[in-house]
């Protein structure tokens, strides 16, 4: 892969990793990388096919340099392209992790045991969110939207674990999670559409707009609470003045 000059701005403007939220550093590495070129993120994930050659005890080792041909040249400077972006998106403390690693998946993979754990851990981790999103609810007094950031928040962790929701899987957790005063809304949509097929943004959008009608609506009917308590108090006022009026008079 030859960077021209425009994909050498890009490598300027790459994810960079402090050491702090992993997790976030990862999915939008995965994704530079995956635009960059995806040959690229295929040897990170696959690992690279680096020249290889059998010793004289039949054992197979790294080929010597200068016995490369063109192809192995091409696989070590594809290799060596990955490992260049990897470093140029660490400070010197992960650099220090990973400078000893002969592949890029090897650093990919080092930085994610580092931060994710083992397997066993990550199955761990994925066990407790997996957990968290069954048990998902929308709280009460909570608006849609801080309620859906909860849930993507929940989301995206398990899919940076590699434990991916379909679209529809998480349009009905959301619909399912909402309070009793959301059911006509819920049934509306579920006749209105396509629940295989129902985008998350339109969703979200469905909701949003019918919480103002239901906030309004509360809004309305609290002011008209107030002015049944004020005409109530004007009149047991009222009631009290001409009482005393007639006690005056007596």
């Amino acid at each position: 892969m030859n960077l021209n000059v425009s994909e050498s701005k890009n490598i300027s403007k790459l994810p960079f990793f402090d050491g702090n939220n992993y997790s976030h550093w990862k999915a939008k590495m995965t994704i530079f990388i995956q635009y960059l070129d995806y040959n690229l993120w295929d040897l990170i994930v696959d690992g690279p096919d680096l020249p290889t050659t059998i010793n004289e005890n039949g054992e197979k080792v790294p080929k010597p340099r200068t016995r490369y041909n063109d192809e192995d040249r091409k696989k070590v400077k594809l290799n060596a392209e990955a490992k260049h972006i990897i470093i140029c998106a660490i400070n010197s403390n992960e650099f220090n992790r990973v400078s000893s690693c002969v592949s890029a998946k090897e650093m990919w993979d080092r930085l994610e045991v580092t931060y994710e754990g083992t397997n066993q851990v990550k199955e761990a981790k994925i066990n407790m969110l997996v957990h968290e999103y069954e048990m998902f609810t929308m709280h009460d007094n909570e608006d849609i939207k801080t309620m859906f950031t909860r849930f993507t928040n929940i989301t995206n962790a398990l899919q940076v674990l590699d434990k991916v929701y379909t679209n529809s899987e998480m349009v009905r957790k959301i619909l399912r999670c909402l309070p009793r005063i959301w059911m006509p809304k819920v049934t509306a949509i579920e006749e209105a559409n396509d629940l295989n097929n129902l985008p998350m943004e339109d969703l979200l959008g469905s909701l949003m707009t019918d919480e103002l009608s239901i906030l309004k609506r509360d809004d309305e009917e609290e002011t008209e609470r107030k002015k049944k308590k004020v005409i109530a108090l004007t009149s047991t006022t009222n009631e009290e003045t001409d009482n005393e009026s007639d006690r005056e008079l007596s």
